[in-house]
Order: C-alpha cells, then sequence, then structure tokens
C-alpha cells in the first residue's frame, strides 16, 4: 500500500495522533474522535487505514501509537502546518483562528518548493536591517522602521 498518498483526512489523524501522543504518551480512539470532532466510526476506519499502510500501532480498544514511519510523516505534516500558521500570523498579520484553519486546508496540498520559499520569506522578513512589512487596515502593508 502506498504510504505517501495519504489523504487530508488521514493527515489530520496523523497529526492528531501525534500531537495527543505528545501530551499524553500515547492516544485513545475517544480523543482522536473529540480532538477531530468526527464519530467514532470515523476513527476506526482511519486507524484501520493508517495500521495497514504501517504508520500506528493500533489494535481494538488498545492504545494508538505512530510507528517509526508513522512519526516521521506526522512531525512533516505538523512542520506544515505550523510553518504555514506562523507565516499567516507574523507576517501577513491574519488572525490566529483564520490562520488556524487556512494552515490546516493549505497544508495538505502546499507544494513543497512553495512552502519552502515562504518559510524563506518569512526568515528575510524577520531579520531584514531596513525594517519590516506591517499590515495597515485600509492601506495594505507598509513598509515600518521600528
Amino acid at each position: 500500500m502506498d504510504k505517501t498518498k495519504l489523504s487530508a483526512s488521514l493527515e489530520d489523524y496523523l497529526e492528531a495522533i501525534y500531537h495527543i501522543a505528545k501530551d499524553k504518551g500515547a492516544a485513545k480512539a475517544k480523543d482522536i474522535s473529540i480532538r477531530l470532532d468526527v464519530n467514532s466510526s470515523s476513527v476506526t476506519g482511519a486507524l484501520k487505514s493508517l495500521s495497514k499502510r504501517g504508520l500506528v500501532n493500533y489494535a481494538p480498544y488498545d492504545l494508538i501509537s505512530l510507528t517509526p514511519e508513522g512519526e516521521v510523516l506526522a512531525k512533516d505534516i505538523v512542520k506544515r502546518h505550523e510553518s504555514l500558521y506562523n507565516f499567516f500570523v507574523s507576517i501577513l498579520s491574519i488572525n490566529d483562528s483564520d490562520a488556524e484553519v487556512a494552515a490546516c486546508k493549505i497544508e495538505h496540498v502546499i507544494p513543497r518548493t512553495v512552502l519552502k520559499r515562504l518559510i524563506d520569506f518569512a526568515a528575510f522578513c524577520k531579520s531584514c536591517p531596513q525594517g519590516k512589512a506591517i499590515w495597515v487596515e485600509g492601506k495594505g502593508f507598509q513598509w515600518s522602521k521600528e
């Protein structure tokens, strides 16, 4: 089974398991259901699919954990999400809620080359000695020497 061709939904499950396991040590199906706001049968189906791909350790009514390969993929998904979220908030001055929603949607489809360019651009904007771009409502981006 092709492990690299995950749907956005399955990527969301990996990301959720990663965060839950980071907080609690391991995940339960109920934790995933609550975090993703989905029903338990959806969680079961996703876990079976991820398990068949060798990305999670799953048995009914047992704790769920990522396999080493699943953890690598989950960390990549989390990095994409966090990079996009930080770009939206710190560079584009998008509010936290909208940035979170946008990052969650875009993280699944953004080409790596585009993400790398956004990360590099954000680093440039933060370190530019000439000042920084700031958002001014009604005027757009303005250059500030602050």
